[in-house]
């Protein structure tokens, strides 16, 4: 098997929608923007596709996608890791997430990647930054363990990068189908229309440091603030 081909199999793995982190848990606002009636099933679908390229350009590109890129570069190989590098990227990650259900979430998703990734596979580096999760020296959000992980398994940054905005867009609309702001044939339209900006976030983010995680959607941010207080949910975020 080439590196290429491993890599590519790796990246398909870590970002199925079957694999057992949680992510299937949540909707990054959608349900409290489906509750108050900003998004029907009579929504255009342009406007699921802009709010969409909103999440990817605006928060998640920029935040999980630029602390993964970060975790990555600190992996040296399968059993080398700067773990200062990718502490400071955690701690970053958590502190631009600001509602507690962003920060939970993340790293409840975090910690069961890291559960299954040392279970399923050849835990080298990641044994290591486990330890500090474990003794709660570092938060263990999900994009870092990822970084960290893909690195071990010679992801490349950039495809590692990409698939994690991909598994990113593609549970984002498999919940707004779940929340009957949109139907399976619209989601795959959404999801695809998106490939260039897919494409755009994942490189914008590759090559960025510590200093560059950020986030910046105060709409979406205030959605997922007023989903802690809501009583009848069907997602976790």
């Amino acid at each position: 098997m080439t590196a290429n081909l491993a890599g590519l199999l790796s990246v398909l793995q870590l970002s199925d929608s079957t694999f057992p982190s949680g992510r299937y848990t949540l909707s990054y606002g959608l349900e409290t923007l489906a509750q108050s009636g900003r998004l029907t099933m009579t929504s255009d679908p342009a406007v699921l596709a802009a709010l969409l390229r909103d999440y990817l350009r605006l928060a998640v590109g920029p935040s999980e996608g630029v602390g993964l890129a970060c975790a990555h570069r600190a992996t040296n190989g399968p059993d080398s890791v700067d773990l200062d590098l990718v502490i400071r990227a955690d701690e970053r990650l958590t502190a631009v997430k600001l509602s507690r259900e962003a920060r939970e979430t993340s790293t409840r998703t975090g910690r069961a990647l890291l559960r299954v990734a040392t279970a399923a596979f050849d835990p080298g580096a990641l044994s290591h930054y486990a330890q500090e999760v474990a003794n709660k020296r570092t938060p263990g959000n999900h994009a870092v363990v990822l970084g960290v992980l893909s690195a071990s398994l010679g992801v490349s940054r950039l495809d590692s990068v990409a698939g994690e905005l991909f598994a990113f867009a593609a549970s984002w609309v498999a919940a707004a189908v779940r929340l009957a702001v949109t139907d399976h044939r619209t989601a795959q339209a959404v999801l695809h229309s998106v490939r260039s900006d897919l494409d755009a976030a994942a490189r914008h983010a590759a090559d960025k440091d510590v200093a560059d995680i950020t986030s910046c959607t105060p709409l979406l941010d205030i959605m997922t603030m007023q989903h802690e207080e809501t009583e009848l949910r069907l997602f976790a975020s």
